[in-house]
This record gives structure tokens, C-alpha cells and sequence, in this order.
């Protein structure tokens, strides 16, 4: 009796060990900051010594991921993560004058989010992004005579491509990948070398220069860079052309920053919008749209640079030890007002 009564003791305690667990999971996803801020002590795992050694880079030449020992700075397949601290803005910059590039960045600005977003965008865009290299943006509108007039630099070009209005914002996000692949095809893909694809509801708060980038380049995102794999916000739903099973996946990315050379886009957008277009004519539609996708393809195809959160940090998350010099920041969301 006395050993039955020890299970029946051990086996409450472990449910309630449980439900605690699984409560504190609940508070951790859906907003109790004191709770979120547990994350910090879950580890984000370490580069080997050997593969340190070996992590050069087209435009930064050897990186220095032991100057950063808290954080992840490579992946299992050999590919950077940039933190700041690992290279020397100086030689990026010079080897991106020397190869005479021209760099795109595209964004879209519909409905309200024109006025809500693109003019500071922009400005601090001009501050910030590819500081002293040739740009040339493209902004993607349904309303091109409302776009803002902003004061470029030397060297750097402004053109408004027009789009349809879409009824949803979710129709907004899913035809991105489409619009994308037709633009780089085109003139964008005649004009620039590189592009970087970026939402228009953030703003640029430091230098986002050449370090950035690669043949591929896939950005951390900045709620989910410490969480396991088991966490990650996949879509699931094995139907889908997004799905990822249990045990796929590297790391969980952010659609609001990718990029990469023409080539490699058009292969990345081509891929989304076959995939967006397959749910639809099975009626179906990813949990994240095309951020689901853009997962997708880069489980099947590493990105050749990732980006730390430093690149794309949400203010909302509060301050971070290992966040240093934030390249974008998140703005306000408000959804209720923007999306009806």
C-alpha cells in the first residue's frame, strides 16, 4: 500500500509539473513580459572552434566570431551569423566600392501604410542603408503620385512601380513573392546586383552597410531567435507547400528582411509564389503567409549569410545584453487601424 501510494504521490506531482510547465508556456507566448524576459537563460549554442577559424566572408574577408563568445555566430552549415563585433565595417565598405555595385531595396507601401510608414522609411533609409554605395529604390504602391518626396544622395535613385490593390492585407503579403520575381526580372534585375527586400513598418535606427551582404541572406527573427526548434512557428499543416515536420527546420526567419544576389531572389521568389499559388488552389493559406514559405525555402536552400536580430529588432522585446547596435527597428503595429 505504502509503495502504491508513493506512485500515486509521484505521479500527481509530475501532471502538476506539467500543467506548470505548460502554463508558463502559455504566459511566455501570449505576452507576459516578465515571463518572456525567461528566454535570456535558454541557450543559443556555440560555434566550434574549428569552424571559427574557417568563416570568411565575400565582402568582410576573415570575420572574428570569438570577439562575440555569448552569442551563435555561424550555423551547422558553415554559414556566418552576423553580430556587430565580428567584422570591420571599413573593409565591407571597401570591397563593396571596389566591385562597383549597385544595391536595391525593395518595399511595398499599400493602403494605409503609405502614410503611416514610408516617408520615415525612406529618410532614414538615406541615413543609414548602404551609406556611400549606389541604391536604388523601389517602392511598390497602388497610389505612386502619393509617395513621398525624399532628398537623396548622389548615386541614388528612387522609382514607383504600381500594383493593384488587393482586398486583404493577407492578399497584399502573398502576392509580394509574385510581383518580386516579375520586378527582378525586369528593370530591377538589369539595375542592381544585390537586393534587399524589406516591410515598410519599420525604420532604419543605424548602419545597415555592405557586411550585409551575401548570395543569400536570411534575417533571425527577433521574438523567436532563442527559442527550440519544437517552439518555432512553422506551418504545420502537412498539406501545405510550407509545411516543415517535426524535426525540420534550422532557425525561424523574418519575411520583413531577405535578400540576396538577382539570381538567388529570383529562385527564393519563384519558389514562394509556386508554393502560395499551389495552397490557394487548394484552399488553403499558410499560418504566416509568405514568411511560411520563405521558411520553407530556406530548410531546403541554407542561406549563404544569416543576419542577427541586431538587424531587425522589435522595441517591444525591451533590452538585450547581446543586442548592441540595431540596424532596424520595428514601428508601432497597429493593425486595427491599418489592415480594415
Amino acid at each position: 500500500m505504502a509503495l502504491k501510494e508513493r506512485l500515486r504521490t509521484w505521479k500527481r506531482l509530475f501532471w502538476l509539473l506539467i500543467l506548470f510547465a505548460l502554463g508558463l508556456l502559455g504566459l511566455y507566448l501570449y505576452g507576459l513580459p516578465v515571463i518572456r524576459h525567461l528566454e535570456v537563460l535558454i541557450p543559443m549554442g556555440v560555434c566550434p572552434s574549428a569552424r571559427m577559424a574557417l568563416l570568411r566572408d565575400n565582402f568582410t574577408g576573415l570575420l572574428h566570431p570569438w570577439a562575440r563568445p555569448e552569442v551563435l555566430t555561424c550555423t551547422s552549415w558553415g554559414a556566418p551569423i552576423i553580430w556587430d563585433g565580428t567584422f570591420d565595417p571599413a573593409v565591407a565598405q571597401r570591397e563593396a566600392l571596389q566591385q562597383n555595385l549597385t544595391i536595391g531595396l525593395t518595399v511595398f507601401a499599400v493602403g494605409r501604410y503609405l502614410e503611416k510608414y514610408l516617408a520615415r522609411f525612406l529618410e532614414t533609409a538615406e541615413q543609414h542603408f548602404m551609406v556611400g554605395q549606389r541604391v536604388v529604390y523601389y517602392v511598390f504602391t497602388e497610389r505612386p503620385d502619393a509617395v513621398p518626396r525624399v532628398a537623396l544622395a548622389p548615386g541614388r535613385l528612387l522609382r514607383v512601380e504600381r500594383v493593384a490593390r488587393e482586398r486583404r492585407w493577407q492578399d497584399v503579403s502573398m502576392q509580394r513573392m509574385h510581383t518580386l520575381h516579375e520586378a527582378l526580372g525586369g528593370r530591377l534585375g538589369r539595375e542592381a546586383r544585390f537586393v534587399f527586400c524589406m516591410d515598410v513598418d519599420q525604420y532604419f535606427h543605424g548602419a545597415f552597410g555592405p557586411e550585409a551582404l551575401s548570395e543569400s541572406v536570411a534575417q533571425l527573427h527577433s521574438w523567436h531567435y532563442r527559442w527550440p526548434r519544437w517552439l518555432l512557428p512553422y506551418e504545420r499543416d502537412a498539406r501545405s507547400a510550407a509545411a516543415l515536420a517535426p524535426g525540420e527546420g534550422d532557425f525561424y526567419y523574418h519575411a520583413a528582411v531577405f535578400g540576396g544576389s538577382v539570381a538567388a531572389l529570383r529562385g527564393l521568389t519563384a519558389h514562394c509564389a509556386q508554393g502560395q499559388r499551389r495552397d490557394r488552389e487548394l484552399g488553403l493559406e499558410a499560418r504566416w503567409h509568405d514568411e511560411s514559405h520563405l521558411n520553407k525555402f530556406f530548410w531546403l536552400h541554407k542561406p549563404a549569410k544569416v543576419l542577427s536580430p541586431e538587424f531587425c529588432w522589435s522595441p517591444d522585446i525591451g533590452s538585450r545584453a547581446e543586442i548592441r547596435r540595431p540596424r532596424l527597428l520595428w514601428a508601432p503595429k497597429e493593425y486595427a487601424l491599418l489592415r480594415d
